[in-house]
């Protein structure tokens, strides 16, 4: 018998899934939930507004699973902490958010679970987590903060997978693509900052989870694969940058000392240019060009309407 289905003294696991116009990766992603042991009825589904066929494929796929339609896109930290409400009223002990374009491996909850069992301080737990495709290549190993662009970075971002990646240890904070929260530490941080809309909510969470005593942690042996960034477009693409330019000043503002400001300052604006010149010839430069749009959006504390991530919105797509 798995931790997952260790009996009824076993901690209550609830997945919440984010989906907008998922495609067919949300159906794949629950079913790889199912996979995990976790019961339908301990999987909530929430959907931002969908316009493709992604909900019809979810419920075909998940039939016992909990749906939530917002109807609007709310953004990824609203609407999971919509479904975070639904599963912690359902009597939920742990939270797993896992993005609607990762897949769980075999045996990635059951580890996760024997970790928080262990080591009842670690609030927020995740996976080692790895880019499709072969040879495996790490997409992240946790996350940490430090002197350079975005402020963190992903652990092994890009590196080959090896079995050095596979070992547990403390990190600044859990990437939200794969992220196992106690229901208690969840509550004590209030969940994500809704106001990053999408992207750096997770660092933001750790950060203020470690403020209150709270350790983030990656089960390295535990495996899963993210096709990042897939929501967005995908890769380096200018919807992503923009609203990662407008999260990283709101970041600042809120947990941000000299050495950050002036790191944001450095890496983030003066390197611009550069970034230009260095995206140009692989036809990224709109992306530099969106995020340059949405640091200026930070600084000048404009509202967001998610309706200018639609196409023709935004002058950068």
């Amino acid at each position: 018998m798995s931790a997952v289905e260790a009996g009824p003294a076993a901690p209550r696991v609830h997945a919440v899934v984010v989906n907008w116009n998922g495609g067919e990766d949300t159906a794949r992603c629950l079913l790889s939930l199912l996979g995990q042991g976790l019961p339908a009825e301990r999987l909530h589904l929430v959907d931002n507004g969908s316009r493709d066929d992604s909900l019809a494929r979810a419920r075909a796929a998940a039939p016992g699973a909990q749906v939530l339609a917002l109807g609007e896109n709310t953004g990824f930290g609203a609407a999971a902490n919509a479904g975070a409400e639904r599963a912690l009223a359902a009597g939920a002990d742990l939270l797993l958010f896992v993005n609607n374009d990762a897949l769980l491996a075999r045996g990635c909850l059951e580890r996760l679970l024997g970790e928080a069992e262990r080591a009842p301080e670690v609030g927020l737990l995740g996976p080692r987590i790895v880019l499709p495709g072969s040879p495996s290549r790490l997409w992240a190993a946790g996350g940490v903060l430090g002197f350079g662009p975005n402020l963190s970075r992903l652990r092994g971002g890009g590196l080959p997978d090896a079995p050095g990646w596979q070992g547990t240890v403390d990190v600044d904070y859990v990437p939200g693509c794969v992220l196992l929260a106690r229901a208690a530490a969840w509550r004590a941080t209030g969940g994500f900052d809704a106001a990053y809309f999408a992207y750096t909510e997770d660092v933001d969470l750790g950060l203020r989870a470690r403020a209150l005593g709270i350790g983030s942690r990656v089960v390295g042996s535990a495996l899963a694969v993210h096709a990042a960034s897939s929501a967005t477009g995908g890769g380096y693409n200018p919807r992503r940058k923009f609203l990662m330019g407008r999260g990283a000043v709101r970041f600042l503002r809120i947990h941000g000392g000299a050495a950050r400001w002036l790191a944001w300052l450095v890496c983030d604006v003066l390197a611009l240019p550069l970034a230009l010149l260095a995206a140009w010839p692989r036809g990224e430069a709109r992306a530099v060009f969106a995020k340059g749009l949405g640091t200026l959006d930070g600084l000048l504390g404009r509202s967001f309407d998610p309706k200018r991530l639609e196409s023709g919105h935004g002058p950068a797509w």
